[in-house]
């Protein structure tokens, strides 16, 4: 799959994102990813993880009767399960969703980058860096979650990576791959390890190992602080992720 347009990376990507979605939920109690015509509504009830996974993601060039109709499954799942803080995703392309929204009073919260390469694109070579046990319980702390967050989560899901710096677990990636598409979420770093590579070489590695288990592609939500280093790895440009809330 040497060659794969952006339109073909961002669906894997979304496809990945919603499946890791599913996965999330089966390790949180009373949630659920709802799909119906044009949206999937991640409903997230209960804390610790009620503040983090309420999300929903918005397929692009709907029909205007279509947006209309997804936006209100959006606000039905919600309300059923007492969520009143969530996001609904809009691909900065999709001008007719984002006037939708906006006119219903929803407002525009923040932003991430949708990132996508196919695995023949990895930049760097396969890094050299310490490791620790990929210890499930050990990734939350790092990467700064709540106490029994995911508590219910089969650990054997995902693939975890810990960077290890002068004998302590200092960082943090984990993967998810959907369908021969490695989704790379919550790559974290402590503040004292930080400016060390220890995340591009976590990242680049879980790519690897992502194309020795098989798989062709992958994909990332990036902050705009770590857009470029998602760039110098091989990630191409999908578009920003508008990210609206309710009123």
């Amino acid at each position: 799959m040497s060659v794969a347009t952006e339109a073909d990376l961002f669906v894997r990507g979304t496809e990945t994102l919603v499946a890791s979605w599913e996965e999330y939920a089966r390790g949180a109690h009373g949630a659920s990813v709802q799909r119906s015509p044009g949206v999937a509504v991640a409903v997230f009830p209960n804390e610790p993880e009620r503040g983090v996974y309420n999300n929903a993601l918005l397929e692009r060039e709907l029909a205007p009767a279509e947006r209309r109709n997804a936006i209100a499954s959006i606000e039905t799942a919600y309300a059923k399960a007492s969520v009143t803080s969530f996001a609904c995703w809009v691909h900065e392309s999709d001008e007719g969703m984002c006037r939708e929204l906006e006119q219903r009073g929803y407002r525009l919260d923040t932003t991430t980058r949708a990132m996508g390469m196919t695995l023949d694109e990895i930049r760097p070579p396969r890094p050299e860096v310490e490791l620790g046990p990929p210890d499930w319980a050990e990734y939350l702390r790092l990467v700064g979650v709540p106490p029994n967050f995911l508590a219910r989560a089969d650990p054997s899901s995902y693939h975890i990576l810990i960077a290890r710096l002068e004998d302590e677990n200092v960082a943090a990636a984990m993967a998810f791959a959907f369908a021969g598409d490695c989704g790379i979420y919550n790559v974290a770093t402590l503040d004292r390890a930080r400016r060390r590579g220890l995340g591009t070489a976590l990242t680049t590695l879980h790519l690897h190992n992502a194309l020795s288990r098989g798989c062709v592609t992958a994909s990332v939500q990036s902050t705009a602080m770590a857009e470029r280093m998602y760039a110098a790895i091989g990630f191409r440009d999908l578009g920003l992720i508008l990210e609206y809330v309710p009123p």
